[in-house]
């Protein structure tokens, strides 16, 4: 199993959200976070925003699915601009149901 850890921007996230349940994938964890990337933040006139606000989605998927996750948030969060967000892979090593304490075979 692959955790995926998606920055994106706020107004793409209805998108991405629907793209990914298009392709199947319906189990997710979503955080408003602030960050900033390369660009140090953005000015506007003399103000400098040196974080922006993003959305943070966590998802954890088969091997069999991560490609076909990738290219939904990708397609569905790509505005073409800087700050579009990044995606992180991780593997995961084991997963447990709170409520049984039942270990989820991965």
């Amino acid at each position: 199993m692959r955790m995926i850890r998606a920055v994106i921007r706020p107004d793409r996230e209805e998108q991405v959200v629907n793209a990914l349940e298009s392709s199947g994938i319906v189990s997710l964890t979503k955080m408003d976070v602030f960050g900033r990337g390369q660009q140090k933040g953005v000015q506007v006139g003399n103000t400098i925003y040196s974080e922006l606000p993003k959305v943070m989605l966590t998802i954890v998927v088969d091997e069999s699915k991560l490609d076909g996750a990738i290219a939904a948030i990708q397609a569905a969060a790509k505005t073409g601009q800087h700050g579009d967000g990044k995606i992180f892979i991780s593997p995961v090593d084991a997963v447990y149901t709170v409520r049984t304490g039942e270990r989820v075979q991965n």
